[in-house]
């Protein structure tokens, strides 16, 4: 999927587990960490939009383990659980990275190109409901946030208020889903700085 369906689903996925874990969902803090760890998952290709801001460590892990390696593996998945149990870092954070970053996952299955959940063996696992780009995409997307408003009675749309004052600190101002909110960004709008970098549309492969 798109590295912004990516963003809109994690922190969709996070607003209905917080309440299962005892945290709040609409958090501000939160929400930013589950948007970052739902775009962590492609830290393996230099492409992604992640991939770019991470260079060097980004293209050595697409060489040693390829896309949608070991990221996108049962050994990811195993690595998240152990994380959540036994992690040193407050739960406040590693909970909302974990759940974001499962999130990617899950929106990846969606698509033809699958998951590697036995890697490093060769075989895929897919449930090809959306091609990455497609107009089904969006919808899925438009789907999952009313789900989990639906879900936590917290409005997606006004708990994008407060990601964007934690999100944007996180994630660069180019970063389309919650910076562009009209503010001026060196000298131009966010809007026209995401036509030019291409980070909003770029695809999260």
């Amino acid at each position: 999927m798109m590295a912004g369906s990516h963003v809109a689903l994690g922190a969709a996925a996070w607003l209905i587990v917080a309440p299962k874990l005892g945290l709040p969902p609409a958090d501000a803090a939160g929400l930013a960490l589950a948007v970052a760890g739902a775009l962590l998952p492609d830290v393996d290709h230099p492409k992604s939009w992640v991939g770019q801001r991470l260079g060097s460590l980004s293209i050595g892990l697409s060489k040693a383990f390829g896309h949608r390696g070991v990221t996108h593996s049962l050994l990811a998945i195993i690595a998240c659980g152990w994380a959540m149990q036994h992690s040193r870092l407050p739960r406040t954070i590693i909970d909302p990275l974990v759940t974001g970053y499962l999130s990617h996952l899950a929106a990846d299955l969606l698509t033809p190109a699958g998951l590697r959940l036995g890697w490093p063996l060769k075989g895929t696992w897919a449930l090809p409901l959306c091609r990455t780009g497609s107009a089904f995409e969006p919808l899925i997307v438009a789907l999952a946030l009313w789900g989990a408003g639906s879900a936590t009675g917290v409005s997606p749309a006004s708990s994008l208020v407060g990601l964007r004052q934690t999100a944007c600190i996180v994630l660069p101002k180019d970063f389309f889903p919650f910076c562009a909110s009209g503010h001026a960004h060196g000298g131009r709008s966010v809007t026209a700085d995401r036509v030019h970098h291409g980070s909003a549309g770029r695809e999260s492969i």
